[in-house]
């Protein structure tokens, strides 16, 4: 078992406070994500689960044991850093089957852990090799090799894959993927990638500043938002923010924002009842909008293309909607020119509506 509890965790670093009163339970044999930009406090979390930083308020419980005065060797985890932190002077075996030795295991239960991860992460024909003869993507196989083979309670990764390139990137998220799978340990993963954090998460923590600003599923995190922090810091490209405000009329509300007008769907509208006038903050993503090449029936969106971006299967548009640029993704079947005007269809059912003020969102719980 390898059930993790934050009860009320803060974390100074002389007067900085790195996490802020922090309350989480991670479930055994859960894929949890920590999620963030650089400075959060998702490394800080890690390093407490693992026991390289004191806590300066609260309790962490393995299960139901506290563990914030247990040593990291007495936790029963393994860790995974972005670094490798191989030794360049030992073969891959020897990297792989280090901590089994300083454990004392005997030799065969060594061996035969050592050979099952290496064939597992198919590196069993680099066994002899040492790390400098190694590329990028094989020191971390390397890397994961050694945590895998001290079956822990808890894996804990810290940006494991952001040396490696887009492809291998791709490729060793699978393969952590299928650790997990076949492994069935817990697993407390950072990143600052959201395409990872997508892929990955059974679970996903966002946090920024030290606070969590939403924890749930990878659809829950991305489909609703809780705040405009979190709306922003999942998508690619980012998620449109245009500033207007709510006009009530009788049972029907409009978002209006200089020639930006478009009614509300009545499930939406229920919920913004009351707020005629409200200032607030339309979120829509750049897929959630159909191209067209002449004004349609239904709600619209209309602007001036500054520029296409293709990327494959699908094309980006720059735009200029009320002096302000913004980003939809559309089919390449219709071909755009700099310079021209479009209009798009949106998808109502689809959009984020924030506070001006608080920056949370007005329809969180739909």
């Amino acid at each position: 078992m390898a059930r993790i509890i934050f009860d009320n965790v803060t974390k100074y670093y002389g007067n900085v406070k790195a996490v802020d009163k922090l309350n989480l339970e991670i479930q055994d044999k859960e894929f949890l994500v920590l999620l963030g930009p650089s400075g959060c406090g998702k490394t800080t979390t890690l390093n407490m689960i693992a026991g390289l930083e004191e806590l300066t308020e609260g309790d962490i419980y393995f299960d139901d044991q506290v563990v914030n005065f247990m040593p990291p060797h007495q936790r029963d985890i393994a860790m995974v850093f972005q670094s490798y932190a191989l030794y360049p002077h030992k073969s891959v075996y020897d990297n792989i089957a280090f901590g089994l030795k300083m454990r004392k295991y005997k030799s065969e239960e060594i061996d035969q852990r050592v050979r099952a991860a290496a064939e597992s992460l198919e590196i069993t024909h680099l066994l002899d090799r040492r790390p400098n003869q190694l590329s990028g993507g094989q020191r971390q196989r390397v890397a994961l090799g050694r945590a895998m083979v001290r079956q822990p309670a808890v894996f804990l990764m810290d940006e494991p894959l952001s040396n490696l390139d887009a492809t291998l990137r791709i490729s060793m998220r699978a393969k952590i993927k299928e650790m997990h799978q076949s492994m069935e340990t817990t697993f407390v993963y950072v990143t600052h990638d959201q395409a990872e954090a997508l892929t990955l998460a059974d679970r996903i923590v966002v946090m920024e500043q030290g606070i969590v600003q939403q924890i749930g599923t990878p659809d829950e995190i991305y489909e609703r938002p809780r705040n405009m922090f979190v709306a922003s810091f999942l998508g690619n490209p980012p998620i449109n923010m245009i500033q207007g405000a709510l006009v009530g009329n009788g049972d029907q509300i409009t978002f209006t924002a200089g020639a930006v007008n478009f009614t509300i769907p009545p499930d939406y509208s229920t919920k913004l009842s009351g707020m005629d006038g409200r200032k607030v903050v339309l979120g829509l993503r750049p897929e959630d909008v159909d191209d067209h090449r002449a004004l349609v029936e239904g709600e619209t969106i209309q602007g001036q293309v500054n520029f296409v971006m293709p990327v494959g299967s699908d094309q980006y548009l720059s735009m200029r909607v009320n002096d302000k640029e913004v980003f939809f993704r559309v089919g390449k079947e219709i071909s755009h020119k700099n310079g021209e005007n479009v209009s798009l269809a949106i998808n109502v059912n689809r959009l984020h509506i924030f506070d001006q003020t608080s920056k949370e969102s007005l329809l969180w719980g739909l």
